[in-house]
């Protein structure tokens, strides 16, 4: 089992930054790929970004390609999506996931909501 504890969400004006974190526990000794993705009120759940932990490759939705960065610390054994250029339709509930065999998102943290005011 992997317990993923999302945090730094807020109310941020448009043009503005955060970065949320992704801390986990439990089996984190083989970790996989960890994966960021946001729900907006009334749509589906969408991937934002991952990143792989043994090659450190990361992949992006296009929507958010130069202005989101993930990265790890292997130390802490947590992922990190910087945001930059915020936009009020980045606003969402932002989550974490965990990849751990390749056979899709194993499990999930609670969320951490994001606002971003025109």
């Amino acid at each position: 089992q992997v317990q993923l504890a999302e945090s730094g969400g807020g109310l941020v004006q448009a043009g503005g930054s955060l970065r949320l974190s992704c801390a986990a526990s439990g089996r984190t000794f083989s970790r996989y790929v960890t994966g960021w993705f946001r729900q907006a009120p009334g749509k589906e759940r969408e991937f934002v970004a991952s990143i792989n932990w043994r090659r450190g490759s990361t992949y992006y939705a296009d929507s958010v390609k130069g202005r989101f960065t993930i990265s790890r610390d292997n130390g802490k054994n947590t992922v990190y999506l910087q945001m930059n250029s915020l936009k009020p339709e980045d606003t969402a509930v932002y989550y974490c996931a965990e990849n751990v065999d390749g056979t899709g998102w194993n499990y999930w943290g609670q969320g951490t909501q994001v606002t971003v005011s025109s």
